[in-house]
């Protein structure tokens, strides 16, 4: 018979790490890596990078989720990053130009950016989006992303 693990409550885990958890061998070395921790929005920081733009961020040991809200008309500047990206728009809707192209996101889509391609992003209205991103972005996590900071 398997052990039932605890269930946490949102009152007993609140973005912390639960522990006796473990999980198959990663790269990683440190024991954060082995511990299973619980999220709620509403108590990561919203980091605001311009009037337009916020963001929230979780962290594992090699994927990164962003929580992006983007006010109608913002513009997020043309780059590129050894990141691949999946975007996933829960509300609004964005226009992504990349090379020769051009692809409208709209609420319940996803878009897979491979590593290194450049692409610049138009909020066409109040949008929310879950990007996700391996390896995480340390750009955002060291916050040295001046381009989104204008």
């Amino acid at each position: 018979m398997k052990k039932r693990l605890p269930v946490p409550t949102a009152s007993s885990a609140k973005n912390k790490s639960i522990s006796n958890v473990s999980r198959p061998r990663s790269r990683a070395t440190t024991s954060e890596a082995t511990q299973v921790r619980h999220h709620i929005w509403g108590e990561v920081e919203l980091e605001e990078l311009n009037p337009r733009l916020k963001r929230q961020l979780v962290t594992g040991t090699d994927v990164m989720l962003a929580r992006v809200l983007l006010k109608k008309g913002c513009v997020v500047p043309l780059h590129s990053h050894h990141n691949e990206q999946l975007s996933y728009v829960i509300e609004g809707a964005l226009k992504f130009f990349m090379d020769e192209s051009i692809v409208t996101v709209h609420a319940g889509e996803v878009l897979t950016i491979p590593p290194h391609v450049p692409h610049e992003v138009k909020a066409l209205r109040d949008t929310v989006t879950l990007d996700i991103f391996h390896p995480p972005r340390l750009d955002w996590i060291n916050k040295t992303d001046s381009y989104l900071r204008k």
